[in-house]
């Protein structure tokens, strides 16, 4: 059956630039499509610059992969972040993998104001392996996606959550080595874990060290520092966030309207205005007063407060400090 125009894979005989895409907001399953048949076009001769290319058309500038699966001891989760992710398809095919593509069976999406959440719980990652054996795995999971939606419809967040996986050998091969035990027992055993290869496991082991350097080395490429001028930098600033202490929030003041006072309030206020303003014309706000101008002069109160009960089962006692400067308790 040959495809026809309104197939939304359709290939123009005329070439790529008569192709009609499908919306991404329509079908943004069509994004991971695209993703294969970028995967599909790479080359034995394809680079860093090329992985990157990838990772910048496909992932957004703060993307975030995160990997979980259970191995022989416990379950394990893995998160990178962008400057991680084109080195980590990149260690796939190292592993001796051919070719990788990913399959997603009735998927549901949720749309949000800047972003498109694309649910998968039947995902398949197949993977081609031409070495050490010719292996077809089949890893099967949960795949959500999490698309910005804008027109350039890159991934966000990606989280894989394996479940199984299948080691499928064609049986041509059994059948060329069927009288051969040791070759019998070399396609008997797996040739990856949970689907992934020992190259990736081991890459993704060494993001958890590489992961919390990305702020040293970013520093280190901006500034033209050395590594341990680079540390004490970003020590020093991590010291000072924490030392810095929370900037208060202001509470709104509320004018609160003066009431006009009778004649004889006024009368009564200014009488005793006068006789308070013969000892001081100036006074300072309750706030600014020390604790020795509340106190007599003789005889200076510390609050001493524990969790003690003193011999009257207060909790609360004080110290007395008499004018010669000598402690005295008081109950």
């Amino acid at each position: 059956m040959s495809s026809t125009p309104h197939d939304p894979f359709y290939s123009s005989p005329f070439g790529p630039f008569y192709r009609r895409h499908t919306p991404y907001m329509v079908q943004p399953e069509y994004r991971v499509y695209e993703m294969n048949k970028r995967l599909q076009s790479r080359t034995e001769d394809s680079d860093n610059l090329w992985w990157d290319a990838f990772a910048t058309e496909f992932f957004e500038d703060d993307a975030t992969l995160t990997l979980s699966f259970c191995l022989e001891d416990g379950p394990k989760r893995y998160t990178i972040g962008r400057t991680l992710i084109p080195r980590y398809f990149s260690t796939v095919f190292e592993g001796g993998v051919t070719d990788l593509y990913y399959i997603l069976k009735h998927s549901k999406e949720s749309y949000h104001n800047s972003s498109i959440t694309v649910d998968c719980d039947q995902c398949a990652m197949v993977t081609q392996h031409g070495k050490p054996m010719f292996t077809k795995v089949c890893t099967e999971g949960r795949l959500i996606l999490e698309f910005t939606f804008d027109d350039l419809m890159r991934i966000k967040t990606w989280h894989f959550t394996i479940r199984q996986y299948r080691e499928l050998v064609p049986r041509s091969i059994l059948a060329m080595h069927a009288q051969d035990p040791q070759v019998l027992d070399q396609l008997s055993k797996n040739i990856t874990r949970m689907g992934l290869t020992n190259f990736t496991l081991n890459y993704l082991r060494l993001c958890v060290i590489l992961e919390p350097m990305q702020e040293l080395m970013s520093r280190h490429k901006t500034y033209n520092l050395s590594p341990r001028d680079c540390l004490k930098t970003c020590l020093f600033q991590k010291w000072q966030r924490m030392v810095a202490p929370p900037e208060p929030t202001r509470q709104p003041t509320t004018k609160r309207r003066k009431r006009k006072n009778s004649t004889s309030s006024t009368s009564n206020s200014s009488a005793g205005n006068n006789a308070n303003s013969t000892g001081s014309k100036k006074k300072t706000p309750a706030a600014n007063l020390s604790l020795s101008s509340q106190v007599p002069q003789g005889l200076g109160a510390i609050p001493n407060c524990s969790l003690n009960p003193g011999r009257d089962g207060d909790l609360c006692h004080s110290t007395a400090v008499t004018p010669s400067g000598q402690f005295k308790e008081k109950h």
